[in-house]
């Protein structure tokens, strides 16, 4: 939603500026110089990247409209399923986790958690790592190492859409470029033809220029940084089981694992101290 806004806001902003002062809206209509500048741009995109780029950039601008996907409400979830893990692990031992990681869809304890259960890559995640408990994982610092690896391949499969979509960006205005300069080629063609005629045909090709930069920063520009926004706060969640995770290796009990935990999360998104203990307190008893 705030990115259609934001669009809005541009528009408006631009074109009421040109059209108060008695600037003529028609004038900027030039469907062949959008043709050049917008048909070049993505047959560009489409020769730099690669299928799975290409096919992740309609999933995208879905996932810029609804914004980041995980809210305050998810990480309440969250530390309240690491909770239950945990508890239940310090309790019964790490192994007695096999039958909810083997198969978490049908596992009790995880179906409590539809967002966790809901989002992919955060379920194989998180089993993941409580898998590798129950093998006997006990060195903190190899699974930290372990953990950052991983979150980094997936950070760089997240990133790579929106850095195709800023690469894309910064070559519109060059395209603008090369639209304008079609135009002036057109209209040296006429140049025989009455001011008025070419009047119209340079404003023409001024045109390209101007939607050139207008499209690169007014729109692709802000949506790839709006994407790399998303896909930081999306992070927050990894790092949030990440540091959970490994306090609970690294041999703290529950409560001062979850402190770990929750002290990584910004404060529009974390949960206070005291919200979690009540979420905690409505938890169903931990079934082994």
């Amino acid at each position: 939603m705030l990115v259609i806004i934001g669009f809005v806001v541009v528009l408006v902003a631009v074109l009421g500026g040109y059209a108060i002062p008695g600037g003529h809206l028609a004038v900027l209509f030039q469907p062949f110089e959008f043709l050049i500048i917008v048909g070049a741009a993505i047959g560009a995109f489409i020769t730099g990247n690669t299928k799975t780029i290409i096919a992740g950039t309609g999933k995208s601008v879905g996932r810029m409209m609804k914004g980041p996907r995980h809210k305050k409400e998810t990480f309440v979830e969250l530390l309240s399923l690491m909770h239950q893990v945990f508890k239940l692990a310090r309790t019964k031992g790490n192994l007695i986790l096999e039958r909810h990681i083997e198969n978490p869809e049908e596992s009790d304890l995880f179906t409590q958690y539809p967002a966790i259960t809901g989002d992919h890559h955060a379920l194989i995640f998180i089993c993941d790592y409580f898998r590798l408990l129950t093998m006997g994982t006990e060195n903190p610092h190899e699974l930290e190492a372990l953990m950052d690896q991983d979150l980094e391949t997936h950070h760089e499969e997240e990133y790579a859409v929106a850095n195709a979509l800023q690469t894309m960006a910064d070559g519109m205005p060059a395209l603008g470029i090369v639209a304008a300069v079609l135009g002036v080629i057109h209209t040296m063609g006429s140049i025989t033809e009455p001011p008025e005629i070419l009047g119209h045909l340079i404003g023409a090709a001024l045109v390209g220029t101007f939607s050139g930069v207008l499209i690169a920063y007014g729109f692709v520009g802000p949506m790839a940084s709006a994407l790399k926004n998303i896909i930081e706060a999306d992070a927050r969640f990894f790092h949030c089981m990440k540091a959970g995770i490994l306090a609970h290796i690294a041999g703290h009990p529950p409560a001062i694992s979850l402190e770990f935990a929750r002290k990584t999360l910004p404060s529009d998104v974390r949960p206070s101290f005291y919200e979690l203990e009540e979420a905690f307190e409505a938890l169903p008893p931990v079934a082994a």
